[in-house]
């Protein structure tokens, strides 16, 4: 290289004085490349790094071609080329050698290209030196930089994998979870498999593939010779690196599996303190063998599926204990009601869409009562677990005795809210009571803090009825407001009484009364059949979720099937009863309303309490209160007071205070007609009046 100085072509600015020196101690080697005569000069460095001696090499660079192989030196002509084309200033390009002894050696060369005034490149100035060690330092990084990535997306897909796991809430949850296509199988996953042990055999609830289930092993004995049975019995990972050690460890499950292509499978054992529940399988056909770092994430893996699928299996297990106890405590039958259809429905709430069940308060009862009566309760206990359901469940029992027993609606709820109240337990509850005398069609109703109830009418037009509430359940005790007014309407033969909790009324993002009107249309439009109706609200209810139970009465009273011998309605007022006293004659006034007899109201209210207030004064038991239309030539209206006495009533003077003996003479001067009738080892006393004809 001593000529470089005489050279033509100047060197570049930055290219030191004295450069053999550098290059040495860094090994590298330099060259001078004159393009005009082809020659190419090259120091001892230089020849040290081609392997050749001062005397093989003659400066054509021609002479190297023993030393770069045919396709290194075309790929090293092509870089050279292309940068003396385009105008380039240098150029750089990685190449291999191959040393005396026959080995290959990675070289690296870099050259800067002069060129004159015209832009014709004259010469080249380049180093070369060994590339070996940097680029096999390149592929360790490279190496190991893949190995990182590659354990950190297992480790994320661990981590993601694991965060779904925390919102599965059934078994079926966490298989959906594992099969997901952005789950597991970004391990490399192609399928999987999982059993669950049951009564010391493993029962298959994941299948891998479609149809690639092996006859046989949907339950297998923990002592078969299978992988997934293997990993229960001896509590630890089964790896499988290859198809051959496949065929060998497991030649009874092998053939049936032969057509899925797989090269390696995983079957961990899922443990929970220190006892298997189950194994899972994955299964690859695309990798063999498993390092120790992805052992390890599986076997973590394995744990954390672990531990879902017994916090999934414990939750279905407390939601079926849940589910059966709210079942026992609901009506295991309806009674048949004469005149009247009935449909009753519940739908246990869904929680976040899924398949999973929650458990709540609501209920509904149908009752037979005295008289040919019926009652029909709906009601909802505060809160959305067993204990709720407990409550409900005594709450119901209770309703039922005392509506039973023969006390107005209104006694009926104060009483259970003391019951309550009394009871251990911080929870309320809203209710609604409606007692319906299907022969006359009157309803009594009292409500505790729950919805009004809806009439569909025979026209199929529907309407809310507004009944006057009182407090839920529990806070009307507590609070000492345990008056429940009583409100009676009329429901005609045709119409049907709906009675529903919340949860079939209430919507996300609206308030009660848009979901009252939007049931109310619902209604309206739907089935006459009362089971029909009943199932289709129950539908809407499931399409649109919630996370609240529903109950649901439908009652439609039936036409007469012959022609109608008049309304009826009954009541008993038992002695030192106030609520049942004051309770009948509200039911007379409001019955005497809604039957079109008005205009004789006061008289038939004074009548009929003369005759109640006689019977608890002079007998020793209960007053039958009974108030009947009858249809005729003339339309009248009928009340009855029965008692247990079998004395008959007599008139008598009115005493100096004039507070008694005016009772009779009242009675005949404001009825139509009146008499006495002996019934058993009592009487009747009863009256008519004529009252228009409101047909």
């Amino acid at each position: 290289m001593a000529d470089r100085g005489a050279s033509a072509l100047s060197l570049p600015d930055d290219w030191p004085a004295h450069p053999d020196p550098i290059l040495a101690l860094n090994r590298m080697g330099s060259f001078d490349w004159d393009l005009d005569t082809g020659l190419m000069h090259m120091d001892a460095q230089a020849h040290d790094i081609f392997d050749v001696r001062p005397d093989e090499y003659d400066d054509h660079p021609e002479t190297l071609a023993k030393r770069v192989p045919p396709g290194e030196a075309r790929r090293l002509d092509t870089a050279v080329s292309q940068a003396l084309k385009d105008g380039s200033e240098n150029y750089g390009a990685y190449f291999r050698i191959r040393r005396r002894d026959g080995s290959l050696r990675w070289t690296h060369t870099q050259g800067y290209i002069r060129r004159d005034h015209t832009g014709r490149p004259r010469r080249i100035i380049g180093i070369v030196r060994d590339a070996t060690r940097e680029l096999a330092e390149s592929d360790a990084r490279s190496d190991e930089a893949a190995q990182d990535e590659a354990r950190r997306q297992q480790t994320s897909v661990v981590e993601l994998t694991t965060a779904a796991l925390a919102h599965a809430r059934t078994v079926q949850d966490v298989i959906d979870v594992l099969k997901d296509t952005h789950g597991l199988t970004h391990l490399g996953a192609t399928s999987l498999v999982m059993g669950l042990v049951e009564a010391g055999r493993i029962r298959l609830v994941a299948e891998g593939p479609s149809d690639s289930f092996v006859p046989g092993t949907r339950i297998t004995r923990i002592d078969e010779p299978y992988p997934m049975s293997e990993a229960v019995r001896t509590l630890s990972p089964c790896f499988i690196e290859s198809p051959e050690e496949f065929a060998e460890r497991y030649p009874i499950l092998w053939p049936h599996i032969t057509g899925l292509n797989i090269t390696s499978a995983a079957y961990l054992p899922l443990i929970v303190q220190a006892r298997p529940i189950g194994a899972i399988g994955l299964l690859y056909s695309d990798r063999r063998g498993f390092t120790p770092e992805e052992r390890n994430i599986l076997v973590a893996l394995g744990s954390s599926i672990a531990q879902s699928l017994q916090r999934a299996m414990f939750y279905e297990q407390e939601m079926d204990l849940a589910q059966g106890l709210q079942q026992a405590m609901l009506p295991r039958t309806i009674p048949s009601v004469p005149g009247a259809d009935v449909a009753v429905r519940y739908r246990a709430a869904t929680i976040g869409g899924s398949v999973g069940r929650d458990i709540g308060g609501d209920w509904y009862d149908l009752i037979p009562l005295p008289g040919g009566r019926v009652g029909a309760v709906i009601g909802d206990v505060q809160g959305h677990d067993t204990h709720a359901a407990a409550v409900m469940g005594q709450l119901r029992i209770v309703l039922r005795a005392y509506a039973a027993e023969g006390h107005t609606p209104a006694t009926v709820m104060a009483r259970a809210s003391v019951f309550l109240h009394e009871l251990d337990t911080d929870r309320s509850a809203t209710c609604l009571y409606a007692e319906a005398d299907l022969s006359t069609g009157v309803l009594q109703m009292v409500r505790a803090g729950h919805i009004d109830p809806l009439v569909r009418h025979t026209d199929g037009s529907c309407r809310r009825v507004t009944v006057p509430g009182g407090l839920p359940l529990g806070l009307s005790a507590e609070f000492g407001r345990l008056d429940y007014p009583v409100s009676t309407v009329e429901l005609d033969p045709g119409e049907t009484l709906l009675l529903c909790t919340d949860g079939l009324v209430e919507q996300p993002g609206a308030d009660l009364d848009d979901g009252m009107r939007t049931l109310t249309a619902l209604v309206a439009t739907g089935p006459d059949d009362v089971r029909d109706l009943a199932d289709r609200l129950i539908d809407v209810a499931a399409e649109r979720g919630g996370d609240d139970d529903v109950a649901l009465l439908l009652l439609r009273r039936r036409g007469p099937d012959s022609p109608r011998s008049g309304r009826r309605l009954q009541r008993h007022v038992a002695p030192g009863d106030p609520a049942a006293l004051a309770d009948a004659r509200r039911m007379i006034r409001t019955a005497v309303g809604v039957w079109g007899a008005r205009e004789r109201a006061d008289d038939i209210e004074l009548v009929a309490d003369e005759l109640i207030t006689n019977a608890l004064m002079h007998t020793e038991g209960s007053a039958i209160v009974t108030l009947r239309v009858l249809t005729g030539s003339e339309r009248r209206l009928r009340v009855e007071v029965e008692d247990s006495s079998s004395a008959l009533p007599r008139r008598r003077e009115a005493g100096e205070s004039g507070v008694s003996g005016r009772g009779l003479l009242l009675v005949e001067l404001l009825t139509d007609v009146w008499g006495v009738e002996a019934r058993g080892g009592g009487k009747a006393v009863w009256c008519e009046f004529v009252v228009p004809d409101h047909e």
